[in-house]
Formats: structure tokens, sequence, C-alpha cells
């Protein structure tokens, strides 16, 4: 085989992506259709919460297209990080989807694949007490018996091994729990004998789709056609065009280092890689390289609760208050303090978030001069969703009525654009495992399941 060509139909499963385009990009008769399904960026919530990024109707509507073209062409789908953070009720979650598909559409003569990324407490446990599991940063906290134990699960990132071992069984369909996100893009083009350094770097792009054009997006088709030497990523609309730069800027996304990039077992070393235009809005890349670590480790993912919030939207608009908003919210603060003083303040925090103001950057925000108004969203986050509740309604009013030094109006300070204006928000979650945890290999903490259809 002298090519391989993987279609990555967007960017996030359920996002969605033109009809179009993934049409165009089966007429160039690929290989694999890859898509990833996962992210943390949006904190720890999905994970323990057990819920997924996006709603089973989008979900269902980007798979059915890739599903039924998989069928037709016989070639593989694989989905990475099953449900957003898979864990094993998001996977279970996008395997029912899966196969409500393949039901609605009389599609049978396959082998679906499972690949659990689940990790029991105990192995994690044993690891740490061995000096085998090790924090992600000095931001993590220290992981103790007692956070473990609260901990909803743990999920590790797997890396290439079990997505080949289950490509090695036939699988027709390949649902991983959490993966790094280049390793399903990579497991299939290595599987099929390409380099493993191209196959990662490609799929360091392809996971984010068409994000690496011009207008960049995640809501698009892409591409990627591996040799022996190199690759090309191809956008599959005309409105879109990869470029050396956007390419190689992509190159930089999401990366602590310029040009290494860590994963299960490797680092990708991108220091030489050369970014050549083809002149038909596509680009070739060469000398991508890659280097195995002295120790096999996996990235292990888990959350906990930790408590509740209720939150307030309101706008303002009196240039008298706006100009002193921070010093108004302290008072504000220590009015409830006082009003409450009979429940401890470490049992609740209240929070405000001044958007046209330093909403964004907070305390690193370098423009500090406020507009005409100002969005003010009023967090309380507390124990129990009764008293994140309770504190909420007393900040609302209290900052609704509160007579700071030089008010003209008494109708009320903010403007709310909903009613009711509380809205209780439910649990909060943290990362309690955020890990690098020292295993045997590739498979050896990871499990695959399969069903014939």
């Amino acid at each position: 085989m002298e090519q391989f060509k993987i279609l990555a139909p967007c960017g996030m499963l359920g996002y969605g992506f033109p009809k179009s385009s993934f049409v165009r990009g089966m007429e160039h008769k690929p290989d694999a259709i890859v898509v990833d399904a996962g992210s943390t960026d949006a904190g720890p919530h999905k994970l323990g919460a057990g819920t997924a990024i996006v709603s089973k109707q989008a979900c269902k509507k980007d798979l059915e297209l890739m599903i039924v073209a998989g069928a037709e062409a016989k070639i593989p789908v694989i989905i990475g990080s099953a449900g957003g953070s898979g864990a094993k009720v998001h996977v279970e979650w996008t395997r029912a989807i899966i196969m409500e598909i393949l039901e609605e559409n009389n599609i049978t003569g396959l082998k679906v694949a499972t690949i659990w990324a689940d990790i029991p407490k105990e192995v994690v446990e044993a690891k740490l007490a061995a000096g085998e599991c090790e924090p992600l940063g000095l931001a993590v906290k220290t992981l103790t018996k007692e956070r473990l134990e609260a901990t909803n699960g743990v999920v590790a990132q797997m890396g290439h091994e079990p997505i080949m071992a289950a490509l090695q069984e036939g699988a027709n369909i390949i649902i991983c729990g959490r993966a790094y996100d280049p390793s399903p893009f990579a497991a299939v083009a290595m599987f099929h004998g390409f380099d493993t350094a191209l196959a990662y770097h490609l799929g360091k792009i392809l996971e984010c789709s068409a994000l690496c054009a011009e207008p960049g997006t995640t809501k698009d088709c892409m591409l990627g056609i591996l040799t022996k030497d190199s690759f090309i990523v191809k956008p599959l609309n005309d409105k879109r065009k990869c470029t050396a730069v956007s390419v190689a800027a992509h190159t930089f996304y999401e990366k602590d280092h310029p040009y290494l990039l860590h994963g299960p077992g490797l680092v990708l070393d991108l220091e030489h890689c050369e970014f050549k235009e083809l002149g038909d809005d596509s680009v070739e890349v060469r000398g991508s390289r890659i280097m195995p670590t002295p120790e096999y480790k996996i990235k292990l993912e888990g959350a906990m609760k930790v408590a509740y919030r209720t939150l307030v939207v309101a706008g303002i608009r009196d240039p008298l208050l706006i100009e002193r908003i921070e010093e108004v919210e302290d008072l504000v603060k220590q009015q409830v303090w006082e009003y409450y003083s009979e429940i401890p303040q470490e049992d609740y925090e209240i929070n405000f978030i001044n958007y046209g103001l330093n909403g964004v950057l907070g305390e690193l925000e370098p423009q500090k001069t406020a507009g005409h108004e100002l969005g003010v969203v009023f967090e309380v986050i507390a124990k129990t969703q009764e008293l994140a509740n309770t504190i909420c309604s007393s900040v609302r009013s209290t900052f609704l009525h509160y007579g700071y030094e030089g008010r003209k109006s008494t109708a009320g300070n903010l403007a709310f654009p909903f009613a009711p204006s509380d809205i209780p928000f439910g649990a909060v979650y943290e990362f309690s495992v955020y890990h690098l945890m020292q295993v045997a290999d590739g498979v050896e903490m990871f499990r695959n399941e399969y069903i014939e259809v």
C-alpha cells in the first residue's frame, strides 16, 4: 500500500459537519473514518457527572453518516474518547446509539469492538504506594486515600496498542474509551505499516479536523493522506484551504513545548518538520520524528464532587456603580457574611465575574477600563445546593438594593435578563486524579470486548 487515507469528519463527534464535505471525502475512497469524541477542555464536570459533551441527537446525526458510509465502503470507523470523557457510562451511551443506527439501517455482518479505559481504584492506590503514580503538574492536589475514594471513577488515556489489537481481530467499528487524541488516527495507519511518527503527527492534526485550515473550524471534514515518508492534509470544502502557516500553527496547538509532544509511551519530536504548499489548497508535511520514553506511562483522569453551585446573570448600566463595581461587590460580600454569621464562611464561597471589565482574564487583565455597561455573574459555591441557593438569594437581593455612596437611583442596581433570576446549577466537580501512572505496556490496563452484529 503506497498511500493510506483517513477521513476526519469533524473535530468533535456531535459538533456536526457539512454532508457535502463528507460525501466529497468518501469520493476520495478513504481507508478509514476516524473521529475524536472527547475532551477535558471544559473541565471535570462531564467526567464527574457521567454526562456527554453533546446531545444524543447530535451524536447520532454524525454517527449515522459515518457508520452507513463505512459499512458500504467496507472500511473501519473508529471513535476516540467515546461520549466525551471515555468512562464506562460514556462508552455505553455511545455504543447504544451505534446499535440503534445499525438496527435502523439493517446493517449486519459487522464486528463492533469496545475498548474499556476504566482503571480500578485499587490499582491506582497500589501504584501510588509503589511510587509509580505521580501528579501531572504542580497544581494537582495530593491524591490521598480519601480523595481517591470520593472519585466517581478513573479513566486512562490509551495509546495506539489496544486499537491496533481490535483491528487485528477484524473490528469494523471501534468504540474507544478515553484515548490520547491522536491515537485512533495513528493506530489505523500504523496497523497498515505506515511510519509511527508521521501517523501520530497526522493524528495530532486530524483530531481537530479542519481547524488547521483557513478559515479554521472543527465543524468540517478533512482528509489525511499518508505516504511512506510524508503526509498530506487536504480540506474537503472549497471555502477552506490549508497553508504552510495554518498547518504549522496547528502543530503548536495545545502543547506546552514548541516542538515536543508527549503521549502514552512516546514523545513526538516536530523540530525538523517541513511544511510545503502543494498548490491545490493542501499541505505536505515531512520530518516528523518519534522517540519511546524510558518508562511507559499513561495519563489518568478522575473527578470528585466538591460542592454545589447557584448563579445569577445580571446587567449594570449605571456609570456610578460601574466606576466602583469591585468595591461595591466587596461590601455586598461583607454584608452577606455578617447576616449569616452563624454559618462558617468556609462552607460557601461568593464570586463575581464582571464581563466588560475583567471577566475573562481576571487579575491578569491589562486594560482595566470598563465600557458603558457590564454583565455580572454572581456565583455561590457551597456544601449543599440549599445553602448555595440561600446565600445566592441574599447576594442578589443585597446587591440589587445596596445603597452605595453616591447612588442617585434607588429603583435597583441590576437588570435581570431571566426570571427567575437565580439558577441552581447543581454539583461542582474538580479533578481529583490528574496523574501519570507507570505501566508495563500499552495494553496492560485496557480491555477489548467484541460484539458480532
